[in-house]
């Protein structure tokens, strides 16, 4: 069976941005560039999601993740991958 790849939206709107999320995405970039995660997922950029209270803000599997920082999107792609296998 054929694995499709998992896609990371980061927000880059203004809000997030000063919360961290440029960081974030340039860690998660390097952090999936090589290893075992290596062209299992894309990471995109998108616009304001309007949810600023909770910034920075990422999407994996569906799912929102609230201030979100390298642990927390790992994890989340970690368990969308495994739910993928199974």
């Amino acid at each position: 069976m054929k694995h499709k790849r998992e896609l990371v939206f980061v927000c880059s709107g203004s809000d997030c941005k000063k919360a961290g999320s440029k960081q974030l995405k340039k860690g998660l970039k390097k952090e999936l560039s090589d290893g075992p995660w290596k062209g299992c997922c894309k990471l995109i950029s998108t616009k304001c999601m309007d949810m600023c209270k909770s910034s920075p803000l990422a999407i994996v599997d569906n799912h929102f993740i609230k201030k979100a920082d390298q642990s927390k999107v790992t994890l989340a792609i970690k368990k969308a991958l495994d739910k993928q296998g199974s």
